[in-house]
């Protein structure tokens, strides 16, 4: 689901100098002394004491709260990286408008494989996009996925890392469980201002083949011993799941639910069924983690790229009626379809920035009180379809975009407990608006691609064509 760029943005192995016969003969021995274990994994830049406290936490915005509202998670390629003044820049920015709920994952999007060699950990990449969060005035959030080689039957040792996308997702071994967990431990520790900690990305790997459903008993287990994991950590860590994909289909699929449905399409009961049962079986919740699209599974968007982000309403609701009211997140959510190279760039950004609002109101209006948009970031260039930033490789980069606009906008005017009220639309104006409001702010989106005049809250205006509107009250 989603543009997830599997590859590390690291492969930067580090290679140590030998100056001097005599002086690398030593080098080299000492180093295969320090840096290989009995299996003969190299160990090579990285350290046993992972543990330790990384940097100087911050006290964050929503450190005692299981919300933390709108914002994003950082990709392949980030604004961590690159010109220290676009850096800079966008640091910047973000703390401007209050900062951002910040996600970053623990291996691959932009993150090295962080303990290629059981008990030796590489933090590098990780350090870098805590540091960046922080710099931002920002809550870091981190989902725990991906895992190391050596917990799912790979090659230990740094420089063995496999980035292909199957290695990536796969799960680890059930014997490797607890390895897992120890070392969602160890993350915990390393930044003791993380409080909220998403358990593993979409149960990749946990599709049962011979019974064509989901190993919801494996993902289960697994949160379970991350959850009680963290917990002993620190009780106050607050730990969120199952991150499913609320795939809809069309309701004439065989894997249609019978009775979850709407114009929009019909939930796969399978994706129901899992949910239920790490709903039964978790150990605990401090908020309830899902994500998809508006669309359903062959990408069509019913009835229209509009109408279709109801689902999202209804979805949401349905999740917070099963788990009796938990904080919902949203870790991904679409309403463009990708193309075969898994990009989406066919829309126009002002009919992107759009759909992406209703959608956003489609999940406000079910009750969702968090949600990160997953940033589609460019390394370089100018161009940059539904990204929040321009790309930050040189000096002129880290432009803020219309996305940043809408999401920072949302943030501040629609954050966790919001009270939300209703506007008068004309009746002529209902089909062709989506609305969300409170008694300061008023979301008007214009769903045409034509100019309208819409009279909305006693106000009449006129729209562009996909114009976002903000008004006061």
């Amino acid at each position: 689901m989603g543009r997830h760029g599997w590859n590390s943005g690291a492969l930067r192995w580090r290679l140590t100098a030998l100056l001097g016969v005599g002086a690398a003969a030593l080098a080299l021995v000492v180093t295969l002394l320090n840096t290989l274990p009995g299996d003969g994994a190299s160990t090579d830049g990285t350290t046993s004491n992972g543990s330790r406290a990384h940097g100087t936490p911050t006290s964050t915005p929503d450190a005692e709260t299981p919300d933390v509202g709108w914002g994003f998670t950082h990709t392949q390629y980030s604004a961590d990286e690159g010109s220290s003044t676009a850096v800079e820049r966008v640091e910047g920015r973000i703390a401007d408008v209050g900062g951002l709920p910040q996600n970053q994952h623990l291996m691959g999007w932009g993150a090295d494989n962080p303990e290629p060699v059981k008990g030796r950990y590489d933090f590098e990449d990780m350090d870098r996009r805590i540091d960046f969060i922080r710099a931002s005035g920002s809550t870091p959030v981190v989902t725990l996925c991906c895992a190391p080689d050596w917990m799912k039957g790979g090659e230990p040792g740094v420089g063995n890392t496999d980035w292909s996308q199957s290695a990536l997702e796969t799960a680890p071994e059930p014997a490797h469980f607890k390895d897992f967990a120890a070392l969602a431990a160890t993350v915990a520790k390393r930044y003791p201002d993380v409080r909220h900690f998403i358990v593993w990305n979409e149960f990749k790997g946990f599709w049962n083949d011979s019974e064509a459903r989901w190993d919801y008993e494996g993902y289960t287990k697994l949160y379970n011993l991350v959850y009680q994991a963290l917990k002993k950590v620190n009780p106050d860590i607050m730990v969120g799941g199952p991150y499913l994909v609320m795939d809809s289909v069309d309701p004439r699929s065989g894997d249609a639910s019978k009775t979850f449905k709407g114009p929009w399409g019909a939930m796969d009961q399978r994706i129901l069924d899992a949910f239920d049962y790490w709903n039964k079986n978790k150990a605990g919740a401090d908020f309830v983690v899902v994500d998809g699209s508006s669309y359903t599974n062959d990408d069509e968007m019913l009835p229209n790229e509009f109408a279709a982000t109801d689902k999202f309403t209804a979805v949401s609701r349905w999740v917070r009626q099963q788990t009796g009211n938990l904080p919902l997140w949203w870790a991904e959510y679409y309403v463009e379809p990708a193309d075969a190279q898994d990009e989406r760039e066919g829309w126009s950004e002002d009919r992107r920035v759009a759909v992406q609002a209703a959608g956003m109101i489609a999940l406000a209006k079910g009750g969702t009180t968090s949600a990160l948009y997953w940033n589609p970031e460019n390394e370089k260039g100018t161009d940059c379809a539904g990204c929040l930033w321009t790309p930050t490789s040189g000096k002129d980069g880290g432009q803020e975009l219309p996305m940043f606009d809408l999401v920072s906008r949302f943030s501040k005017a629609f954050g966790p407990g919001t009270g939300f009220t209703t506007v008068s639309v004309a009746a002529d104006d209902v089909p062709n608006v989506r609305v969300l409001a409170t008694d300061k702010t008023v979301l008007v989106v214009n769903t045409l691609d034509r100019q309208i005049s819409a009279k909305v809250d006693g106000q009449r205006f006129d729209m562009a064509a996909y114009e976002v509107k903000w008004l006061s009250r």
